[in-house]
């Protein structure tokens, strides 16, 4: 096996690649080389990796040479033009847009999920990482799943604006500012007001009313669970936080789940924390998350309107554990069993 590996960051000045570089150093991954790729819009521009400022290069076909691992997060078109072409250089591609997910021949991964599907890579040599929402939901289904079964989720997102990347989170800045100021909030990133409001809308909506983000929960998480019978209804909600993911689950299970089990359960699960005090006004919040690995579940409690139901709150730093961490853990499975010398 290798001792060190060449990685490529396409995407390298956005918020995700931001946090690629911080993770991948915090975790001794072990770097070669790196190449940093970005558009025309970054020449000029360098990036801090373990103390050196490495210059941003402009992707293009020949970007990939001698390069191990290459972590997509710059779009989906993007994606799919350059991904191919990297993986015929001979990189492996770990992608973090919605271009490949769906794609049977392309593993959709969370490693403390299901982990062991990873080894069907070399088809296409790419790996999907999944939508950010849907990581942390399944992170913490998993385990209850495993147990007795899954019948349907209801899940609603409350979802922060670096989930749409730096100019967003630019945007909510500006429009609190303006609006305090007496000013009116200018609106470029969304299509409606962002400051001190919500929008039910994340992606374009179809024919039948479900959004883009929420088609991707509904899917994903059957793809990842291994299990098609799930029925999976989301609301997807952008909210007026800085960052960090909120959802609100509701589950009927195939039979009973006590309380006390389920929280038992999360417990155990690797990269789950429960935080589930609610009379001491202690449970999981999006500020709290920030900067950290574990998805936090609190506000575990029964559904008595409906058989077998159980209900709980889900939150998650969406720039790690929903995006760069998870890329990095698939990149650590990769080097440690499947990437030869």
């Amino acid at each position: 096996m290798k001792q060190s590996y060449h990685i490529a960051i396409v995407g390298a000045t956005g918020t995700v690649g931001n946090e690629l570089l911080s993770i991948l150093n915090e975790r001794n991954f072990p770097v070669s080389d790196i190449t940093l790729l970005a558009s025309e819009r970054s020449v000029g521009e360098s990036l801090d990796f373990q103390g050196k400022d490495i210059p941003v290069e402009i992707l293009n076909n020949n970007s990939f040479e001698n390069v191990d691992i290459a972590f997509f997060s710059a779009g989906s078109t993007v994606s799919k033009e350059f991904a191919p072409i990297a993986a015929k250089a001979g990189a492996v591609v770990i992608d973090n847009t919605s271009a490949f997910r769906m794609d049977k021949c392309i593993p959709l991964i969370v490693p403390e999920v299901n982990g062991d599907e990873i080894a069907c890579f070399e088809t296409k040599r790419i790996i999907a990482n999944p939508n950010c929402s849907t990581i942390q939901m399944v992170m913490a289904l998993h385990p209850l799943h495993e147990s007795v079964g899954i019948k349907r989720i209801i899940v609603n997102t409350y979802q922060s604006v670096s989930g749409a990347g730096r100019k967003a989170i630019e945007e909510l800045s500006k429009q609190t500012t303006s609006l305090f100021t007496g000013n009116d909030a200018e609106k470029n990133v969304f299509p409606h007001q962002i400051a001190f409001n919500c929008i039910p809308q994340i992606g374009a909506i179809d024919k039948n009313g479900i959004s883009e983000e929420e088609y991707k929960m509904m899917h994903e998480t059957k793809r990842i669970l291994n299990d098609d019978r799930i029925e999976v209804f989301a609301t997807t909600v952008r909210v007026p936080v800085f960052s960090g993911h909120a959802e609100s689950i509701n589950i009927e299970f195939e039979s009973d789940m006590d309380i006390k089990e389920a929280a038992i359960l999360l417990s155990d699960m690797p990269g789950v924390t429960v935080v589930d005090e609610p009379m001491k006004n202690n449970y999981p919040m999006p500020s709290s998350a920030i900067g950290n690995d574990d998805v936090y579940v609190g506000r575990i409690r029964k559904d008595p309107t409906v058989a077998h139901g159980l209900a709980m709150w889900v939150v998650s730093d969406n720039l790690r554990k929903g995006a760069a961490l998870n890329a990095v853990q698939i990149a650590e499975l990769l080097t440690q069993q499947y990437l030869d010398a």
